[in-house]
């Protein structure tokens, strides 16, 4: 966790320039969420994906479930899971962020890339959403978009928040904590 004097946004250097990142995260207790921002360090220093869980279980090991949100150069996010400190999942907006940031190869570099979420058959009764706005075509999301599923957000939806015409990783974020119950703390460390 980031000590109190610390700013909200850290920013590194890498070859292709400064990055600048927001990492936060949310842990389920026997009675609410728990926010806490966390310093992921440099990528360099990570030797993979299991060092950033490794962190989000030091936020509250007794959690049920524990969710990290990195938000990286209002452009990409990686959202990942904990169940009981155990079972990691992953799930980033856009592959590109592996191919453009060693932070994003950290964190998503072993996931399997796809390009769509299947829809259920027409011949169930499901209406699909209407296609939003934006760069859908343009994002190729990596991971397990369903994650977040059993806490009120499909992958469905996610792959649309990321996908929406002008909504930032912090506006996904806040969106996926406000289903959560945990927006205001999130946006007070901020």
């Amino acid at each position: 966790m980031l000590p109190p004097d610390r700013t909200s946004i850290i920013s590194y250097t890498c070859p292709g320039g400064i990055v600048s990142y927001f990492a936060v995260a949310a842990a389920r207790g026997p009675r609410d969420w728990a926010v806490a921002e966390l310093d992921l360090g440099r990528p360099a220093d990570l030797a993979d994906v299991e060092d950033v869980a490794d962190l989000l279980r030091d936020v509250d090991a007794d959690a049920s479930v524990s969710l990290l949100f990195v938000e990286v150069d209002d452009e990409y996010l990686a959202v990942l899971r904990l169940d009981e400190g155990e079972d990691l999942r992953v799930f980033g907006s856009d592959a590109a962020f592996v191919d453009e940031s060693p932070l994003g190869a950290v964190l998503l570099g072993d996931q399997d890339r796809h390009d769509t979420i299947e829809l259920p058959d027409e011949d169930d009764d499901y209406e699909a959403p209407e296609q939003p706005p934006g760069n859908a075509d343009d994002i190729e999301p990596v991971g397990d978009s369903d994650l977040l599923a059993d806490l009120g957000v499909s992958g469905q939806k996610l792959v649309e928040l990321c996908a929406g015409e002008g909504m930032m990783p912090s506006d996904v974020t806040t969106e996926i904590c406000a289903v959560l119950g945990c927006a205001d703390a999130v946006e007070e460390l901020r």
